[in-house]
């Protein structure tokens, strides 16, 4: 059996800008997901782990409302499964809910399979042959598992299972130092687990220096940190499971749990699609080429998301796919794809967001700059934050005063950093931030008193 599309989408996660809005354009479109619909970010991702992080962040505010002068007596404790239960339950509804309106729509034909080519422009899902006249790729990516002596016979966790394991644990080991590592790492360790981080070298290494080492002394104070490990055997044994590493003296050292996240990277979908049967090439990593116009190396076939791996984020993923509706379908010459302020978050405490490029970036590329600092205790609302960690990072070039880059460590940071993504994107200078009015008292006048602090270099 065979059936002809205008588009076949494979992958629902940022794959579905896609699918609805090309069926209102009266084409035929089929959705191939081996998985449930939504992708990785609504059903084992971003979502349910910032609904998670929530209840953490509100017992960490709780653990630390004696500074505050609210003196909490008696001991609090979180309904760990219940949680977990309901978080998921809300997820699986959400999910679950895609495929009626995927059903009701004549031009939308979902196939809950996983999808491989068998030629150039034909797809086989559940048995049927499927063929296109344009296929996107948008098969997302999986954890990446190191190679650690004894690893493969522990029942370790990767965020997938973290996410929705509803057995509170004791004593949890996170091997890992990245977004994923230390969002989770800080769930389990706000609600109550004992956290014991093990990391190959340091933890966020894209960050800006200033922030990465801030985080870095910060976080150290609420989980055991361990850096620099080199990994030598991984063993379980009566329920107990055993990592055995050396530290950056050679001292043979070993953690000890009852619960183990591996969050090590990711590795991209493209080996379960059968690539070998088309002229799609991937690099050595196995994440897809694609071009300036997201096309692969195969005419009439695009890729996006963490499949190719430009940006690893969903935000990043839906922009490809808008961008390719509307290159696609819309613009008779598209014109090539423009990442320009990309930000990033990280929801772990503290909380962290950026945009543009880091100081680490600028020195490497010789591209002179100013910087601009302002911290959340020197400003009227972070005042009323007691904060112990938290500052404002403005890059501004040199002789444009163009901003470069802007990052941001403390309460909000995810939020706060909105108004310079879009001083970013518009060429912004550190006269436009000098040249707003700010809410006072309000947590961007740090943004503000960082850019007075980078004028203040030019005099």
């Amino acid at each position: 059996m065979e059936k002809h599309y205008d588009v076949i989408v494979i992958g629902s996660g940022g794959g579905t800008k896609l699918v609805t809005p090309v069926a209102k354009l009266d084409k035929k479109v089929a959705i191939i997901e081996k998985g449930p619909l939504g992708g990785t970010c609504l059903n084992r991702g971003c979502i349910p782990s910032k609904m998670l992080i929530h209840t953490a962040q509100l017992a960490s505010l709780i653990r630390d409302a004696k500074r505050f002068e609210i003196d909490f007596k008696g001991n609090f404790d979180v309904d760990f499964e219940h949680l977990v239960k309901r978080v998921n339950r809300t997820i699986d509804a959400e999910s679950e809910s895609i495929t009626p309106l995927y059903e009701e729509n004549p031009n939308i034909d979902y196939y809950p399979h996983e999808g491989h080519f068998v030629d150039k422009m034909t797809v086989e899902a559940g048995g049927v042959r499927l063929t296109g006249d344009k296929i996107i790729l948008g098969v997302g990516a999986r954890a990446a598992i190191p190679k650690i002596p004894g690893l493969d016979k522990v029942p370790y966790m990767t965020y997938q299972e973290a996410l929705r394991n509803t057995k509170k644990p004791k004593k949890l080991i996170v091997i890992g130092g990245g977004f994923i590592a230390t969002e989770l790492g800080y769930f389990y360790s706000a609600v109550g687990v004992e956290t014991e981080f093990l990391v190959r070298s340091i933890l966020l290494r894209p960050e800006d220096d200033d922030v990465r080492e801030a985080f870095q002394d910060a976080f150290s104070k609420q989980v055991k940190l361990r850096l620099g490990c080199d990994f030598q055997e991984a063993s379980y044994t009566n329920g107990l499971i055993t990592i055995s590493y050396k530290d950056g003296k050679g001292n043979l050292l070993k953690a000890e749990g009852d619960a183990l996240i591996v969050a090590t990277g990711i590795k991209p979908w493209s080996d379960s699609l059968n690539l070998e049967k088309t002229d799609i090439k991937v690099d050595e990593k196995g994440f897809v080429k694609v071009d300036e116009y997201l096309q692969t190396t195969q005419e009439n076939v695009y890729a996006l998301g963490d499949c190719v791996g430009n940006f690893l984020f969903r935000h990043s993923a839906n922009f490809e796919g808008e961008y390719l509706f509307q290159a696609l379908f819309h613009e008779k010459t598209p014109q090539p794809i423009t990442y320009k302020g990309v930000p990033h978050a990280v929801f772990s405490s503290p909380e962290i967001a950026g945009v543009g490029k880091t100081e680490r970036e600028l020195k490497e590329a010789k591209i002179p700059y100013i910087i601009g600092k302002n911290t959340y205790a020197a400003s009227a609302r972070g005042m009323a934050l007691l904060p112990e960690t938290g500052f404002v990072k403005l890059l501004f070039e040199k002789h444009t005063l163009k901003l470069l880059g802007a990052h941001i460590i403390g309460e909000e940071a995810s939020n706060m950093v909105h108004m310079l993504i879009l001083a970013v994107q518009m060429d912004a200078t550190l006269h436009d931030l000098l040249g707003m009015i700010y809410i006072h008292p309000a947590l961007p006048e740090i943004v503000r008193n960082a850019a007075r602090n980078a004028h203040k270099t030019l005099t």
